[in-house]
């Protein structure tokens, strides 16, 4: 059985979203124990996330603030629970679509987020919670990659 080569895949990145209630002890097991080397942070007024590089996936560690934040922005309300799954996508309409299609339950459409990307929100099989998000160019266009992706 052959494997995909990694252009044939509709996924660019897949990050593992874990909102941690004792954030700096996570944050440190992970980053500083662990070694996963640290690619951005970022804080809203309500709390904080850390994107850590964990080989071709990120591993970001949320404080339930940021995860209620992200939630807010997303869906409307707080919907996910400890374990969010997020896949970068070139189309997150059509992407959030086509999983539908195939039994997703889609909780919101797509939406752009203050962080400049389209990110929707599915109850997927397996009682996974996944968010879809399409990077945007600062005009609002759809970017062509390459770029670092910030949290959905």
């Amino acid at each position: 059985m052959s494997q995909p080569t990694e252009s044939a895949s509709p996924v660019r990145e897949l990050r593992l979203v874990v909102t941690a209630a004792d954030y700096e002890q996570a944050l440190h097991f992970y980053r500083d124990v662990l070694g996963l080397p640290e690619r951005a942070a970022f804080a809203s007024p309500d709390g904080r996330v850390t994107i850590l590089e964990a080989g071709r996936a990120t591993l970001e560690i949320a404080d339930p603030g940021q995860a209620d934040f992200i939630d807010e922005v997303e869906v409307g309300r707080r919907v996910a629970g400890h374990l969010r799954v997020a896949f970068q996508v070139d189309d997150s309409a059509a992407a959030t679509a086509k999983l539908a299609a195939a039994g997703a339950e889609v909780i919101a459409e797509p939406v752009r987020t203050p962080w400049n990307s389209l990110n929707s929100r599915l109850e997927a099989p397996g009682a996974l919670q996944l968010t879809l998000f399409t990077e945007l160019g600062e005009g609002g266009e759809v970017d062509g990659g390459g770029g670092d992706p910030v949290s959905e």
